[in-house]
């Protein structure tokens, strides 16, 4: 599992995408989003404005998984 650290209480999931190197710009993260099935915490969640805090897991279809880590 890949992790993936953040220095605030929260990050969105389209800000997890760019922090991730899953996009490279975070207009990016719509169209994705679209396209690409996305687990949170077991969930499908396709919402960019998705609130991802510490101990998170994300499924990304065609990437892997991902763990936040925060401070």
């Amino acid at each position: 599992m890949n992790k993936v650290s953040i220095t605030t209480e929260y990050v969105t999931l389209g800000q997890f995408l760019k922090l991730a190197d899953i996009i490279s710009s975070g207009g990016q993260a719509k169209f994705f989003l679209e396209d690409v099935q996305i687990k949170v915490n077991g969930e499908v969640d396709q919402r960019r404005g998705r609130k991802l805090r510490d101990g998170d897991k994300i499924e990304v279809e065609g990437f892997g998984d991902f763990q936040i880590e925060g401070n």
